[in-house]
């Protein structure tokens, strides 16, 4: 009696009788790789894809919000950085530049302690803090523009203002640092000497090469979200840059006006001339052509 009471029920209430009804069980061989297609189909500003196309497109993304960032945002972000990459130059003048006897007896070995010790504590301030590094911004932002997701003067806006935010950080720092007096006059001295004794050209090549791995350090870090993994990705190109003798435009803001106030015989004129013109167009080089520009040949659209 019930189940005949039931049954009529059902058959009046067509909505309870689909409620009733098994459903069928989602295909999962069918979306899988309607998802696959969707991820491999996006490009130019979502990290959506995997691999090196994935961390191009988290670079374009990331330059995009850069170009777009106000000034007056830009104007603090970028103090802060200019005066962390100075606080590790600092270091490394006072670990690697401070060892004369191992300089001259094992020439490799004070070139390993520049490196190791300094420029990537200040790059991941930078990156696991948050901040504006002109030197990175010149692949980031540049990338952001080849794809389209940024403008030309939004991109020459970030840069000129972040140059000069960074320039006024390091300044700031090496004034505290030769102020603080912490017995590393010697090595400040040295190596702001030995930045402006070369020639244009060679400056020039220095920095190519500098940003040229200044930015992939900044390229691999960018896709990453915990700070180890970002630590992984500053760690050897920065040291390696170091190391190497090359020049970053940015930490040279810090070493030779710090030589200058610990006594240097250098001008402001030769600081700029001698070094900063020549290294700042090599850095450019360097991270808009060698970085953004390649990828964007291979991964852009």
């Amino acid at each position: 009696m019930k189940a005949a009471v039931l049954a009529l029920a059902l058959s009046l209430t067509p909505v309870a009788a689909e409620a009733w009804a098994p459903r069928p069980m989602p295909s999962l061989h069918k979306s899988a790789p309607m998802r696959a297609e969707a991820a491999v189909a996006v490009t130019g500003g979502s990290d959506a894809r995997a691999g090196p196309a994935g961390v191009y497109d988290a670079a374009v993304t990331l330059g995009a919000g850069k170009a777009a960032t106000p000034i007056s945002k830009l104007i603090p972000l970028s103090f802060l950085s200019g005066a962390h990459i100075a606080l590790g130059a600092m270091l490394a003048v006072s670990v690697g530049g401070s060892v004369p006897g191992i300089k001259a007896a094992n020439p490799g070995v004070q070139r390993a302690l520049l490196g190791v010790m300094g420029l990537p504590m200040g790059l991941l301030m930078v990156l696991g803090a948050g901040g504006e590094l002109v030197t990175g911004n010149m692949a980031v932002c540049t990338a952001a523009y080849k794809a389209g997701k940024a403008s030309l003067s939004d991109l020459c806006r970030n840069l000129g203002t972040v140059y000069l935010g960074n320039f006024v950080g390091s300044l700031a720092v090496a004034a505290l640092g030769a102020w603080a007096s912490t017995g590393v006059t010697g090595g400040a001295i040295a190596v702001a000497t030995g930045k402006v004794s070369g020639t244009f050209g060679a400056a020039f090549a220095r920095g190519v090469l500098c940003n040229w791995l200044v930015c992939m350090a900044v390229w691999m870090a960018t896709s990453q979200k915990d700070l180890i993994s970002k630590a992984a990705a500053v760690f050897f190109p920065i040291s390696g840059f170091v190391a190497m003798g090359l020049d970053h435009s940015v930490a040279n803001m810090f070493l030779i006006p710090f030589g200058i106030f610990c006594g240097a015989e250098i001008t402001w004129a030769d600081m700029v001339m001698k070094n900063l013109v020549p290294v700042t167009l090599g850095n450019l080089v360097g991270g808009a052509v060698f970085v953004a520009a390649a990828y964007h040949s291979a991964y852009g659209k």
